[in-house]
């Protein structure tokens, strides 16, 4: 398949021959079961703006029009017809290109195929140009695949100079509109660039510059707090065929706002311009009679609720954000009724419960996040069905298992949650490989890498873990190197954390605290960026925690002293937002570091005051996994007793030591960790023997055995 070349040029006789009474710049061929598709493709090439300074410019097919306007498009089926009909054939013939849609159903259409026949007859073969919106091109020379081929047998065929078709392959010059390959956008330019006989370069540098005047004005207004929304009901008014024009340009506004301003201002943080696009794109369809939202304005509207929730989420208020979710669902749910065939509807509204589903387990009730999963999983089944091919809702149900994988590592099914991430790996790095430049998929990838590292890590296989976590990071580097995306960043900072607790598990201090000096160094670098972004402050504060204690355990006060107070502060500003059980252990760590602290500056009854609030606070958390919580509790008691026997209170500190060793579970699959703590409550209540049958276990998992 050859793309456009660098020059713009398609080869062949080009615009030499174009004769002077064409009356459309492009034949619109495709197959009715792509109409929406043809529909959109067709109003975005019409009401392409060409850049002022291309205009009249020379070029292999002739001087730059002010416009490409208009496109002819058959709007009716042609199957009751045993001929094309005089005026298909006229309009071929009048047309300087053809631009075929070409997916499954279009290869498999005669009249497309005939379409592309007739035109390569009348205008040779150089001026056809295609458009993949569905299927794969050339798999019907595989055997077992010709159903997913696209490009109709006339395209995959070489015509001459004299319109004669030769028996031989073709290269059809295509772009690929699908959005996990060139996308709508990149595609239509590349469409355009080959209609105009520019080269795709300039008219992507033209076009960016003219998107970046507009991006500007309208984030401005944005941040500003213009109220779109007031300039935008003026549509409402005049005549009622003028107004329904205006509300679909209006509409075209907020799809601008919702992709593509969205796309430049979402990578960079700017959560408060993200608010003001979502908040005044939901104003104006709230200025709407729903009743009479189109299926295009209904998915918008539930675009800019899911914005608004994701906003609420990262500044940890889930009441506003589940209440998003939620009336975003009633919109996705609402299309989904009206046409179940569609995976782009399913898509939408799997991610609504997706993002409940996360919400749910962050929040810790596990039952309901498993459902959410499983529904976003026969979600995504559905999407597959209905349309195998497509890679993007391949990448759905990767996702779907994904998250089934995570729930079970919740649940304390480490092996069989392990298995399922790694049947998930190989797929994902397969769609990746293919799709490089995707971010959704390259920030997915770095976290089903985090989750598989965290599977090995709670089996004792703590050389896998680190192979993992070492992966993560080198991948996470090089994107964080080249591209200005915040995501990548944000997930440095619990991939450093991650790796340096691996580290310090095996007694490698040094290299622990190296590594968390690496992940304080991204947030600090993050956090300037967006000041109120809850999520990263919440990120920000375990490696300030970790960090102290390591320092305090070197006699490093001083320099643990500004890790407390910055992690704790973090912590503060955080639980000021969502006070609720998602960050409360980064409350329990504040209090229990604060203990530590003060016990290495000597004053021990402040500290015994501290060790009290942090069990207090740990009674509080609540995660998805409830055993968690339970070894929780049980190393705030120990500290506690720890303190005391400082004291030189033995009782007290036996009655602390014993009540941790009872919160900890007897019939549970225990990880590592968790098992180190037991040896160190076993040995202060004398239990040696026991303790040296785990101690010997850990080591010979590589683990250090000093609590």
């Amino acid at each position: 398949m050859a793309l456009m070349s660098r020059d713009g040029e398609t080869g062949g006789s080009g615009a030499a021959g174009l004769s002077s009474d064409m009356r459309y710049q492009a034949f619109l061929s495709y197959s009715h079961a792509d109409s929406d598709q043809a529909d959109w493709l067709h109003k975005a090439i019409e009401r392409f703006a060409v850049p002022r300074g291309l205009i009249g410019r020379v070029t292999a097919n002739g001087p730059v029009p002010r416009s490409l306007s208009p496109i002819f498009r058959d709007r009716h089926e042609l199957a009751a017809s045993s001929d094309l009909g005089q005026t298909i054939r006229l309009a071929l013939k009048q047309s300087r290109f053809l631009v075929v849609l070409c997916s499954p159903a279009a290869a498999a259409s005669r009249w497309v195929n005939e379409e592309i026949i007739a035109f390569k007859k009348l205008h040779g073969e150089t001026r056809v140009l295609a458009g993949i919106v569905a299927g794969e091109p050339w798999t019907s020379e595989i055997a077992g695949r010709e159903g997913e081929e696209c490009f109709p047998p006339a395209l995959r065929e070489k015509y001459d100079r004299r319109g004669r078709a030769t028996g031989k392959r073709a290269e059809p010059i295509a772009a690929d509109l699908r959005e996990d390959r060139d996308g709508r956008e990149a595609g239509k330019l590349k469409l355009v660039a080959g209609m105009l006989g520019l080269g795709l370069d300039d008219l992507v540098r033209r076009e960016q510059q003219r998107r970046q005047k507009r991006l500007t004005y309208i984030a401005a207004a944005s941040i500003a707090g213009m109220t779109v929304a007031s300039g935008l009901a003026v549509f409402a008014f005049d005549k009622r065929d003028e107004a329904r024009d205006q509300r679909r340009e209006a509409e075209g506004l907020v799809g601008f706002m919702l992709g593509d301003l969205r796309d430049e201002l979402e990578p960079i943080g700017k959560i408060k311009a993200l608010e003001a696009v979502g908040s005044r794109a939901l104003a104006y369809f709230e200025a709407q009679d729903r009743s009479e939202l189109s299926d295009a304005a209904l998915a918008q509207r539930s675009h800019a609720l899911n914005l608004l929730a994701q906003i609420a989420d990262a500044r940890q208020d889930p009441t506003a954000a589940i209440a998003g979710y939620r009336e975003a669902m009633r919109s996705t749910s609402e299309l989904v009724e009206r046409e179940p065939s569609d995976p782009q509807r399913l898509f939408d509204h799997a991610q609504n419960i997706f993002y409940l589903g996360e919400i749910a387990r962050e929040s810790g009730d596990a039952r309901r996040a498993e459902n959410a999963y499983r529904e976003y999983k026969d979600l995504a089944d559905r999407m597959v069905a209905i349309d195998p091919a497509n890679p993007k809702w391949r990448m759905e149900l990767l996702y779907a298992k994904e998250n089934i994988g995570i729930i079970l590592l919740y649940q304390r099914r480490f092996g069989e949650a392990t298995r399922l991430l790694e049947a998930t790996l190989r797929p994902m790095e397969s769609q990746l490989s293919k799709n490089s430049q995707n971010s959704d998929y390259q920030q997915e990838y770095s976290t089903l890498l985090a989750w598989l590292a965290d599977g090995y890590a709670a089996q004792g296989q703590i050389g896998r873990a680190m192979a993992v976590r070492e992966k993560q990071i080198v991948f996470l580097r090089a994107l964080a190197d080249r591209r200005s995306n915040v995501v990548f960043r944000q997930h440095l900072i619990p991939a450093y954390l991650g790796l340096a607790n691996l580290f310090l598990s095996q007694g490698k201090t040094e290299r622990g605290i190296e590594h968390l000096r690496l992940s304080i160094a991204v947030s600090e670098q993050l956090l300037p960026i967006e000041p109120d972004n809850a999520l990263w402050m919440g990120l920000s504060a375990p490696p300030r925690f970790q960090m102290a204690k390591e320092l305090l355990a070197l006699d490093r006060t001083v320099d643990a002293l500004q890790h407390v107070r910055v992690g704790c502060d973090l912590t503060r500003r955080v639980l000021e937002r969502n006070s609720g059980p998602a960050w409360r252990d980064r409350q329990t760590d504040c209090l229990s570091v604060r203990a530590q602290f003060a016990s290495a500056n000597g004053d021990l009854a402040s500290a015994i005051g501290l060790a009290r609030q942090a069990l207090a606070s740990a009674r509080t958390e609540r995660s998805a996994d409830p055993m968690r919580d339970q070894y929780k509790i049980a190393g705030e008691y120990r500290l506690l007793g720890d303190l005391q026997f400082r004291m030189g209170d033995a009782t007290s500190a036996k009655i602390a030591w014993t009540a941790a060793l009872a919160q900890m579970p007897q019939k549970v699959v225990e990880r590592p960790l968790e098992i180190r703590d037991r040896v160190g409550l076993l040995r202060r209540l004398g239990r040696e023997t026991e303790a040296a049958r785990l101690s010997r276990r850990l080591t010979s998992m590589g683990y250090r055995n000093v609590t």
